[in-house]
């Protein structure tokens, strides 16, 4: 007779994520180093009494806002390639659908988060109750249906038995290398209190084998023979790389070949950036030398790359007649992308097998030559860059190269959405693999403070730098209390500009003229936002949420307060004004933003014109010429 235990289902679901774990390389991991939560009707009685019953043995953590507990599982989950993660756990009504932007951010990223937001009652008797949609075409319909579509696995528990087979398949899709994401499991009030008699077993540890698949020979035979007959390859280094911790292989590749080697955003750290063979960042926010390359490279080696369009600079990015894609990522969906030839498979195995195969070749002495050519002129742009000077205020590239020049190997920059991701992207000089951390796949503003206090608990030992401008602040700042709270110290660069300095250059790129993107008052005599600058103390806001705030006005001032937050024991925010126009150029590339076809304004009609000339470069890539 099979042995079994009476709980409720939220202490359940407690007892066996107490007791999941990853191995890989074999290493074991603790999955779930526990659960964010704010507590309501819809989950304090069932989850939240679990969770105050296994508090010795189950880490449970305050934060202040749904949407940012998700943001930190992401990072953290991230920060820990993919082998941890973080539950969280809100209420039914507006706390579970505050966790929908960033749930969706977890799945466009690929990062495993456990999502329990509670549900309306499953008996129906209590209906409507407070905060429950109703609809009149059917009664099984609550606002947790919103996380269907950006859920990889999404559930309904209806009955307290139903997570006996509902967490496991949880697990499978949130510990999958190809198919994490975001999973969700709407749990009912009434039923998250419920008791049942569940199985000794449910309770066993679990331990879930992360494999690295080989390719299949055929595929990468094909792969080397078309290597052998390329003459001026280039890699694509993506997130994948990092996940896979192929990071020395690649090197090791890189360095055997002569093949150079560009990183996306989630790719950035792949190499390190004084690495012989990296160009740096490409694309929209790429160096003109990983553009220049691209644009005339006949064969694409893609490896842990989605290739987002910025990535592929809207389709413009390569232009060889005969280019050539060969895709080795272990999601079968991103190989096949591009018709390319597709290498489904893990990134660290395959790099080692291309590299056994391959001894013997290397791109030749003029290819190798323009890639060193290449390197040397981008450090000296980034130097100029970097030590800009314009009065009065200093610049946002002046801003990075000073936290980049402070900064040690092992710390991390964290960064989302607006302008400063893109300069990162090009600017920062990356020495770690996991130093750069942006969250770009879904450009989230508000990620910021969220996503570094993640970082830093994931790794409490590294210096976590967050670079974050007004707009996203004034969205979702109040995480420095969970940073405070928690004793996760945070070193905040708060840029203030008065405005959104990205879609602003984007909008007078397309001949909007920057309509709507500065912090000002309305004026009576225009109607318009084009008045004076609004007086908002951000650095008054942040003392008020408990940090240690510096205001500085020049980078020396900076990098002073730089040495008093590393030394400091608490959270610092430094706080700098910064110029709204200078601009970090970008090099060689065009994204498509589209742009007013009729327009009774001249900007826009220019811009459109512009826009026609330069989309002419568009391509499809349809057939495999491998």
């Amino acid at each position: 007779m099979t042995k079994t235990r009476k709980l409720t289902m939220g202490q359940a679901i407690i007892e066996f994520l107490k007791k999941q774990y990853v191995e890989r390389d074999g290493i074991e991991h603790q999955f779930f180093a526990g659960m964010f939560g704010i507590f309501g009707h819809g989950n304090v009685a069932g989850i939240g009494q679990a969770l105050h019953q296994y508090s010795d043995s189950f880490q449970f953590f305050q934060t202040r806002n749904e949407q940012a507990m998700v943001h930190t599982a992401a990072a953290f989950a991230k920060m820990n390639n993919r082998l941890r993660t973080l539950a969280c756990t809100a209420s039914i009504g507006p706390g579970a659908t505050n966790m929908v932007t960033a749930a969706a951010g977890a799945t466009i990223n690929r990062l495993p988060v456990l999502l329990l937001p509670g549900d309306i009652f499953s008996t129906r008797l209590v209906a409507p109750v407070l905060q429950q949609l109703e609809s009149p075409g059917s009664q099984d319909i609550s606002v947790n249906d919103c996380f269907r579509p950006i859920s990889k696995y999404w559930d309904r528990i209806n009955r307290p038995e139903q997570i006996i087979t509902a967490l496991p398949e949880a697990m499978r899709v949130l510990t999958s290398q190809s198919e994490t994401g975001a999973a969700t499991l709407a749990i009912p009030q009434d039923v998250q209190a419920e008791a049942f008699d569940y199985p000794i077993d449910f309770f066993e540890k679990r331990i879930y084998r992360i494999a690295r698949p080989l390719a299949d020979r055929k595929l990468l035979h094909r792969a080397i023979v078309s290597i052998r007959s390329s003459k001026k390859p280039l890699i694509i280094a993506g997130g994948g790389v990092i996940y896979a911790e192929a990071t020395k292989q690649l090197a090791d590749f890189a360095r055997q070949t002569g093949i150079p080697v560009v990183e996306t955003f989630a790719g950035k750290g792949s190499l390190a950036y004084d690495h012989p063979q990296c160009l740096g960042a490409i694309g929209v926010t790429g160096t003109p030398g990983a553009n220049l390359v691209a644009r005339e490279a006949d064969l694409i080696i893609v490896i842990g790359s989605r290739l987002s369009d910025f990535t592929t600079a809207s389709k413009t990015a390569f232009r060889n007649p005969e280019v050539k894609f060969i895709n080795i990522n272990v999601a079968e969906f991103d190989a096949a992308k591009h018709a390319a030839l597709p290498i489904v498979a893990d990134a660290q195995v395959t790099i080692e097998e291309l590299t056994e195969a391959l001894q013997d070749y290397s791109v030749d002495q003029t290819y190798a030559q323009e890639i060193i050519q290449y390197r040397q002129d981008w450090e000296l742009e980034v130097d100029r860059i970097h030590q800009y000077n314009n009065q009065p205020m200093p610049s946002q590239g002046e801003v990075i190269g000073a936290i980049n020049t402070f900064s040690d190997p092992e710390d991390v920059i964290v960064c989302a959405a607006g302008s400063m991701p893109g300069d990162l992207h090009k600017l920062w000089r990356t020495r770690n693999a996991k130093g750069f951390h942006l969250e770009y796949g879904y450009s989230c503003m508000g990620y910021e403070i969220a996503g570094g206090l993640g970082v830093k608990m994931a790794d409490p030992s590294r210096e976590v730098f967050v670079l974050v401008g007004d707009a996203s602040y004034l969205m979702m700042a109040q995480e420095i209390v969970t940073s405070i709270q928690e004793g996760y110290k945070l070193i905040i660069i708060l840029v203030n500009n008065d405005g959104h300095a990205s879609i602003n250059g984007l909008s007078n790129a397309t001949g909007a003229q920057g309509y709507g993107t500065r912090f000002l008052f309305r004026r009576d005599e225009t109607g318009q936002i084009d008045g004076e600058r609004l007086p908002v103390d951000l650095a008054a806001n942040a003392t008020s949420l408990g940090a240690y705030v510096i205001e500085v006005d020049s980078i020396q001032d900076l990098r002073v307060a730089l040495n008093k937050a590393k030394s400091a024991d608490q959270t610092t925010v430094i706080k700098i004004d910064v110029d709204f126009d200078p601009r970090v150029p970008s090099y060689e590339s065009w994204w498509d933003c589209p742009v007013a076809e009729v327009s009774e304004t001249n900007t826009a009609q220019q811009a459109y014109e512009e826009y026609q000339i330069a989309k002419r470069n568009e391509r499809y890539f349809l057939e495999d010429k491998n």
